[in-house]
């Protein structure tokens, strides 16, 4: 390998677990007028407990590292591609992407606007309801790993152009890119 690096003149790196750390993590906690991020967080951790996808996961490790109590849901429901549903005593919890809120008529007013900024900065911005009611967005990715933009950068001064290759959606790949300089 080393007696041909000389003639390398592109380099394809993988995002996740390359470029990236690999495990997505909370970014953003963006309460609701009139809502403390304490019950988003905690309302949010309850209905995800029961969830298996990566972004649930990032969503109790910040409700475990802030110390909060979970609460258990019953009649937890998963819509493919659009987000869970439960029940947390009395109330009815709903949490997704925009699309299942606009399906379900639940009222996001200008933080859609919010969860699109979010998405173009390579975020998953999860929207999170209470008997009707939005709480909040919480924002989660897979980060940048320290040292990938100056890998990258060290390439790029090598001569040697980079890309990067990935199975996630658009938007994400391109905030990537752009914060890496690729």
């Amino acid at each position: 390998a080393l007696e041909i690096a000389h003639t390398v003149n592109t380099v394809v790196l993988d995002k996740t677990g390359t470029v990236t750390e690999g495990v997505p993590r909370v970014t953003d906690i963006l309460p609701a007028r009139g809502v403390e991020s304490a019950e988003l967080l905690a309302t949010a951790a309850a209905l995800e407990k029961p969830s298996e996808h990566p972004l649930a996961e990032a969503v109790l490790l910040r409700v475990q590292e802030e110390g909060l109590k979970v609460g258990q849901v019953s009649d937890f429901v998963s819509v493919p591609g659009r987000g869970i549903q439960g029940t947390l005593g009395e109330s009815r919890l709903s949490a997704g992407n925009l699309a299942l809120f606009q399906e379900q008529n639940l009222e996001v007013g200008a933080m859609a606007a919010t969860g699109e900024k979010l998405a173009e900065e390579g975020k998953t911005p999860l929207y999170f309801a209470k008997d009707g009611r939005l709480l909040g967005i919480i924002a989660v990715a897979d980060t940048i790993k320290p040292t990938s933009r100056q890998a990258v950068q060290e390439l790029q001064q090598m001569g040697i152009e980079v890309a990067m290759l990935t199975g996630d959606n658009r938007k994400t790949a391109e905030a990537i890119r752009r914060q890496l300089g690729i």
